[in-house]
């Protein structure tokens, strides 16, 4: 059984200010449970439907379907949902391939780029002040479990690239071509904000603007999804590798 308390407590961490007061976001689902479980956030209770999803585990309380549907943020309910606490905002290493996200707001998109940092080796995202928090529900469910091996600092981003002494490459419509670009192994990749691209002053900071060309005879298409411009550019930079 689960209170009146605790109901109350879950269903305002949908709330950034009500994640940092305090230091508490949700995950849902066995698979991102798990991953989380396996990793270095540390549980701090565990609600399950089903007694069997995590017998070994001595926090999980037993709810029933209607009390997880009050706590749930899916429109489908998967069984378990787990309160973790939030870790500490660590320091970027100078080294490797690193992303930056220059004011990304949609939770889908950040979400969609952890993983893809996950899928192709990138341990470190530089997220803006602005950029959609990475504990939101809603970007927690998008990562599947990549939150656990990415290691995701806010920052002030002006300042952060102005002090930094690698490379930095900028994600812009009129850039040069990525595919004729020599890209190094260890360098900052700057994306932007979903309708505005890079803003001025981070464009400023920039050492090399790359561009995903367009194919076909018409050529009308605006521009592209940021989380899918993240996936192409960063095939390009690990292709590099090879």
């Amino acid at each position: 059984m689960i209170s009146k308390r605790q109901i109350k407590i879950i269903t305002s961490l949908h709330q950034k200010k009500y994640r940092k007061s305090t230091g508490l976001f949700v995950a849902e689902g066995k698979k991102v449970i798990q991953e989380f479980l396996n990793s270095k956030f540390e549980l701090d209770s565990l609600f399950s439907v089903d007694a069997n999803l995590f017998a070994n585990n001595s926090k999980v309380t037993l709810i029933s379907e209607a009390e997880l549907k009050k706590i749930s943020f899916l429109k489908t309910p998967n069984k378990a949902l787990a309160l973790f606490k939030i870790a500490e905002n660590a320091v970027v290493n100078a080294e490797g391939l690193i992303v930056a996200l220059d004011d990304v707001r949609d939770p889908g998109n950040l979400g969609t780029i952890i993983r893809l940092c996950d899928w192709f080796g990138v341990t470190q995202l530089v997220c803006s002040e602005a950029t959609v928090d990475c504990y939101n529900p809603k970007v927690i469910q998008a990562t599947m479990g990549s939150l656990t091996r990415v290691n995701v600092v806010y920052a002030n981003l002006e300042n952060y690239l102005s002090e930094t002494k690698l490379p930095v490459f900028g994600a812009f419509m009129d850039g040069k071509n990525v595919y004729k670009t020599n890209l190094p192994k260890d360098g900052i990749l700057v994306m932007g904000n979903e309708a505005n691209g890079v803003s001025e002053k981070i464009s400023t900071l920039i050492t090399e603007k790359i561009a995903i060309p367009r194919f076909g005879e018409i050529q009308q298409t605006e521009s592209l999804n940021v989380a899918m411009a993240t996936g192409i550019l960063l095939n390009e930079f690990k292709r590099s590798e090879f």
